[in-house]
């Protein structure tokens, strides 16, 4: 069961308070990953769903996200749970992951986001590799859109 560590950061022009706004808004954020669809917010900084839809070698994955957020301090920093299931390609997701910001020498803000993920089953049968490398196209997205919405500086 492929288990990786992934962490990033980006220094933006935004203040710390638009770049909380933007990227605690989990509907944009899903909007910015071209494998994440039908983002709906459940209760507002504590659940929402999502729609995994990817294809991984010859499996074609459907998998319907819970994203809960807890250890939320406004501005600073929160902690973010996800885990969805396959059930019909027989493969598991989970994904843990904090997001820090915290206010940057001059001004706008450094962007922190580090965790953990671990997909199960059919699909980690084709190697950490090839996950891996999914893996990095999604979080080559996320900070791709960050610093296009909130100015990279």
């Amino acid at each position: 069961m492929p288990r990786n560590e992934f962490g990033r950061e980006l220094t933006v022009s935004a203040a710390p308070a638009q770049a909380w706004a933007t990227l605690t808004d989990v509907p944009v954020l899903v909007s910015w990953i071209s494998v994440l669809e039908q983002a709906e917010e459940l209760a507002h900084l504590e659940r929402y769903t999502a729609v995994l839809l990817d294809r991984l070698g010859p499996f074609k994955l459907r998998a319907d996200l819970a994203i809960t957020l807890s250890d939320v301090r406004t501005e600073e920093h929160v902690t973010v749970h996800a885990e969805g299931e396959d059930r019909q390609v027989g493969s598991r997701l989970v994904v843990d992951a904090t997001l820090d910001l915290e206010p940057a020498a001059g001004g706008g803000t450094t962007v922190r986001v580090a965790g953990v993920y671990e997909v199960s089953g059919k699909v980690a049968a084709m190697g950490g590799g090839t996950i891996t490398k999914k893996a990095e196209k999604i979080i080559n997205e996320f900070f791709s859109n960050a610093g296009k919405v909130l100015g990279a500086a």
